[in-house]
């Protein structure tokens, strides 16, 4: 089996939360396998990351430099370039800058090129079969992918269980010298960051968010009375903001905010991967919606196969009656 390594994104000091989801991915491609863990960026950060992944990961390499302050993929890309052996898997998480940065490192690396993969059902010497969602989730597709040359794999971030024993005890080495000439002609010119509205959904324990199915904005009002009720606040997916119903710092998604409540009211919301991103630490999903093939009920805990427009009214009454 070739080695496997995880590109593990970072910001201000903490790492994403697939730096624990893709221990398991790894896993799923060679249970016995000492995983490495990638680090890169620049200053005390870099450390942080590094040192923390080193619980989860056999062994991490880090590379801090001037030139990986930035989150460029075009420099990432040139860094993996040197420092990968050949044949080998690399994990990468399934966000705006993995999509930015794999395809061209699989041409690169002359290997596979596997994206938003949410499942792997077995490996077997030189081909691995993984799962894909296609047409918003409504249809898994099932890939066999070569990997005889290696594999370049986006990870759907929330889509594997993270591996939360940190009890790896592995070791941290400063490949910094090692990482080559980092020149490139794309420059990183700054990061804005998301807009604040009235309500903070990022701080938020409970969330009712509404998608397409709430289908007017006066219907709104049904999911503030539900949310009034339950102590939650109302947010949304990309629809609702694209049709200028609700502001954008209450979008849930890979384009909106990355939120982490405890309970997740979803409303018609079909669940595609993009909506999903946006969701992290593994929060209780009640999922609504009247379209029992909707990818949503694949990972909520609880499905109502129901018309939120009639469901809704009638479990604010129950709930403000208790």
């Amino acid at each position: 089996m070739a080695d496997i390594y995880a590109y593990i994104t970072h910001t201000g000091g903490v790492a994403g939360d697939s730096s624990l989801e893709m221990v398991n991915t790894a896993k799923k491609i060679d249970a016995g396998a000492a995983v490495t863990a990638i680090v890169t960026g620049s200053g005390a950060d870099v450390d942080k990351v590094a040192d923390e992944a080193a619980a989860s990961y056999a062994k991490v390499l880090k590379f801090n430099t001037d030139a990986l302050a930035y989150p460029n993929a075009e420099v990432v890309r040139k860094l993996l370039i040197n420092v990968l052996p050949k044949n080998a898997i690399i994990l990468i998480p399934h966000d705006t800058f993995g999509m930015d940065l794999s395809p061209g490192l699989s041409i690169k690396l002359d290997s596979a090129f596997v994206a938003d993969v949410v499942g792997i059902e077995e490996v077997d010497g030189t081909s691995m079969k993984v799962i894909r969602q296609e047409y918003s989730g409504m249809v898994s597709t099932h890939v066999t992918v070569d990997i005889s040359n290696g594999a370049v794999v986006n990870v759907r971030p929330g889509a594997f269980i993270p591996d939360e024993s940190k009890s790896v005890g592995g070791t941290v080495e400063d490949k910094s010298g090692d990482a080559g000439d980092l020149s490139v002609n794309r420059t990183f010119l700054e990061l804005v960051e998301a807009e604040v509205g009235d309500v903070d959904i990022t701080k938020e324990d409970v969330l009712v968010s509404v998608g397409r199915g709430i289908e007017d904005e006066d219907n709104l009002e049904i999911a503030d009375d539900l949310a009034k009720a339950m102590g939650a606040v109302v947010s949304c997916s990309r629809p609702i903001v694209d049709a200028k119903w609700l502001e954008k710092s209450r979008q849930v998604g890979t384009s909106g905010q990355t939120v982490k409540p405890k309970v997740y009211l979803a409303c018609g919301i079909s669940g595609s991967f993009q909506h999903m991103g946006g969701i992290k630490g593994a929060p209780f999903i009640v999922a609504i919606n009247k379209n029992v093939k909707a990818p949503i009920f694949q990972v909520a805990e609880v499905g109502i196969e129901a018309d939120i427009l009639d469901f809704l009214p009638e479990l604010t009454e129950a709930i403000e009656g208790l």
